[in-house]
């Protein structure tokens, strides 16, 4: 599948999300995850495990300039000294002379936007961070960093899966030729027993999980990060990338409840709703 061009950047579809995963079970798994041919590591401040990630890919022997790599500044680092901090404390830890996307985790309604893209762009100008990005932004938000700030967004990370409508986002960054990046895209595990989607799975040879996955990843500039720490897994993902849905298999999709978010702003961002 060929990769979503983006801002001077080529960041590959299918990625490796890597929340919740700490220690040696993280390097494990994104040393696994390089081994089986993933091309694409997510990781950020938030999850304490940037040096795991960096260790992995040390381990991996991959050549650099084949390896893309996203990590965020938290919420509460949005001041820009306090991002210059956070960003030199990431790259020490993934052992890292630049990252390819830098973003922001989750917007903050003290932040000051202008400053807060100025610093992002500054790192970029230095060649620190090859594209910067945001995560979990709104349209209005986009607006601003876009159309007012004119700030080079290379993408927008959210909650995006079968069961969560996201088509207001989705089309305002393709008005824009910003990629969409779905986080939780199987939808912490919620899409494996659910009928529809083992149906068409059963007509492929296919699990449910690898459906909802191929939705997603059949979209116009839409890309995926599952987490996924076991080897099985992850190559469980890779083999949805072989699955082909057909016409009758998007409108039973379309037609499942959209209303299930399952990240809460306020539990990781309270000053933000």
């Amino acid at each position: 599948m060929e990769p979503l061009y983006t801002k001077g950047i080529a960041l590959p579809r299918l990625g490796l999300g890597t929340f919740r995963l700490q220690g040696d079970g993280c390097r494990a798994a994104v040393e696994g995850a390089i081994g089986l041919g993933y091309r694409h590591i997510d990781t950020a401040e938030m999850y304490g495990n940037e040096a795991e990630v960096g260790d992995a890919i040390q381990a991996s022997g991959i050549p650099r300039p084949d390896l893309h790599v996203t990590t965020k500044v938290w919420h509460e680092n949005l001041a820009p000294d306090a991002i210059r901090k956070a960003f030199d404390a990431s790259l020490a830890k993934l052992k890292l002379d630049h990252v390819d996307l830098y973003l922001v985790h989750w917007p903050s309604k003290t932040m000051q936007l202008g400053a807060v893209m100025e610093t992002l762009m500054k790192l970029k100008d230095e060649g620190r961070t090859r594209a910067i990005g945001v995560a979990n932004f709104t349209v209005s938000l986009l607006r601003q960093a876009v159309e007012e700030i004119g700030a080079p967004i290379a993408c927008n990370q959210v909650e995006y899966h079968v069961l969560l409508e996201q088509t207001k986002v989705l089309a305002y960054l393709r008005s824009k030729s910003i990629p969409l990046v779905a986080y939780c895209p199987l939808a912490q595990g919620k899409i494996t027993d659910n009928e529809v989607l083992q149906k068409i799975g059963a007509k492929h040879g296919a699990s449910a999980a690898q459906v909802a996955l191929k939705w997603l990843l059949d979209q116009d500039n839409v890309a995926a990060i599952p987490k996924a720490s076991r080897a099985e897994s992850q190559q469980a993902n890779l083999d949805a990338l072989n699955v082909t849905l057909d016409d009758a298999d998007r409108a039973a999709i379309a037609a499942l409840p959209k209303n299930q978010r399952l990240v809460n702003p306020a539990a990781f961002a309270p000053d933000w709703d």
